[in-house]
């Protein structure tokens, strides 16, 4: 009786391992997955910064992404697995927040073996700060591009010279308003435009979020007519976001980082939504096309808005930053919202529609010109129009440093 105790006792504990019952696991199942399983295929992969990103897309109607908890190596060690539904064909990650976490995040997942991501439409869905120019507390924006707007020279603001409205200046250059001479290739990536508007287009079918709270909140903002937009109930919107380590707020770092995000892309960009991760997530998926392993055409970035970016006439830049921000829980809400329907469309018209991509009728990639193409913003493409060598070096008509070139 004592071997057959035992034995029970022994089974128990290897079905708890192979569960892996320990911490918030117990919710969901583990599958681990090795380089000899069939590879994960995902047709969309939702990725997030946060926890409450993340679980804005848990226990929903429409798809379960925890069906199965696959653990990916090199993911934040906060967040340490991704979630797919039953068959793989919608996943979700959080990458953790600030450019760092994203961009290493990213990298995995991007050369994990676990994954064939080469049709897999890239969902990155966030909250974020919002100009009250553009678009209001609730709102949910589709961005065709990402500026690294921060990536400047910076004087503290006591300290600028004379006659500078700001303490940015661009890399390179010797005063604000006058184009980078020195680029390190991720201060702008151009999404593609044809596949925003599908994404627009579906998620205008949904009915965004918004409550009491939120409606007090904007219309200190009404009297402004330049704030218009803020005034409005939240609503689908394409306009372009800014990247920036720093979590900003103020009127007059607003005014400097939308003068960046035209001046980057050539006046082609409009300034709309404030967050830590875009560039770098963009950064690490390039990388993988270049490897061959995504498909950059394939990646759609939206972001909710849960706070303005500049604060309401009257309001201190501090009480905007350290005050109620009370679109923060519409803004998760919409994320689910106005995602769902992207999703959802992406998958049902699979075949007819989204499997062997959406054609570009704009560039795609980088500053650099790195998958091939002319960049119609900075200087033109590094490499010629032709896609980037892995010994590609590096030209010195790209700005001087101290005198030497990079």
């Amino acid at each position: 009786m004592a071997v057959w105790a035992l034995t029970l006792v022994l089974l128990c504990w290897v079905v708890l391992l192979t569960q892996g019952l320990s911490g918030t696991a117990t919710a969901f199942p583990l599958q681990r997955w090795d380089e000899t399983s069939t590879k994960i295929t995902p047709r969309v992969f939702i990725v997030g910064m946060f926890e409450d990103e993340g679980s804005a897309w848990h226990n929903i109607s429409e798809f379960n992404v925890l069906e199965h908890n696959i653990t990916v190596p090199g993911l934040s060690p906060r967040f340490p697995s991704v979630h797919c539904t039953l068959t793989g064909t919608i996943c979700q990650l959080v990458a953790g927040e600030g450019e760092i976490n994203a961009a290493a995040s990213l990298t995995a997942l991007a050369l994990s073996p676990l994954f064939d991501l080469t049709k897999t439409y890239f969902l990155i869905a966030g909250i974020a700060g919002v100009s009250p120019r553009m678009a209001t507390l609730g709102s949910a924006t589709f961005a065709r591009f990402a500026v690294q707007v921060a990536l400047q020279y910076e004087f503290d603001a006591r300290e600028r010279p004379p006659g500078f409205p700001t303490g940015y200046v661009p890399q390179g250059a010797s005063a604000p308003g006058e184009y980078p001479r020195t680029l390190y290739g991720t201060e702008v990536f151009e999404l593609n435009d044809a596949l925003r508007q599908r994404a627009l287009a579906m998620a205008r079918t949904a009915a965004l979020a918004d409550d009491a709270p939120s409606q007090a909140y904007r219309a200190h903002y009404a009297a402004r007519p330049e704030f218009a937009a803020a005034a409005r109930p939240p609503g689908v919107a394409a306009c372009d976001t800014a990247t920036a380590d720093t979590f900003w707020t103020g009127a007059l770092l607003a005014a400097a980082f939308e003068n960046a995000t035209r001046l980057f892309t050539n006046g082609s960009a409009a300034y709309c939504t404030a967050q830590q991760e875009d560039n770098a997530a963009l950064g690490a998926l390039l990388r993988g096309a270049r490897a061959g392993r995504v498909d950059f055409a394939r990646v759609i970035v939206m972001r909710t808005a849960s706070d303005f970016d500049r604060p309401f006439p009257g309001q201190s830049a501090a009480a905007n930053l350290f005050g109620d921000t009370p679109g923060f829980g519409i803004a998760l809400t919409n994320v689910r919202t106005a995602g769902v329907p992207v999703v959802m469309g992406i998958v049902a018209r699979w075949e007819e529609e989204f499997e062997a991509g959406v054609e570009p009728r704009n560039y795609v990639g980088d500053i650099y010109g790195s998958l091939g193409g002319a960049p119609d913003f900075g200087p033109g493409s590094l490499f010629g129009g032709r896609k980037a060598l892995v010994e590609q070096r590096r030209s010195s008509r790209w700005g001087a440093r101290a005198g030497k070139a990079d």
